[in-house]
């Protein structure tokens, strides 16, 4: 049995992963006309 001390490195963090820049841009497309569409329907629905 020894005093020595093994000093080991952390292993590395994984790197989160990125996203699709094309789904993203598809996704966002997706939001504004599902917003237009909730606001064609509010007014149409209501008659304002």
């Amino acid at each position: 049995m020894s005093n020595i001390v093994d000093f080991k490195r952390p292993p590395k963090p994984k790197e989160p992963k990125k996203q699709n820049p094309a789904l993203r841009k598809a996704m966002t497309w997706a939001g504004v006309a599902a917003a237009l569409v909730a606001a064609w329907a509010f007014f149409h629905l209501t008659g304002s």
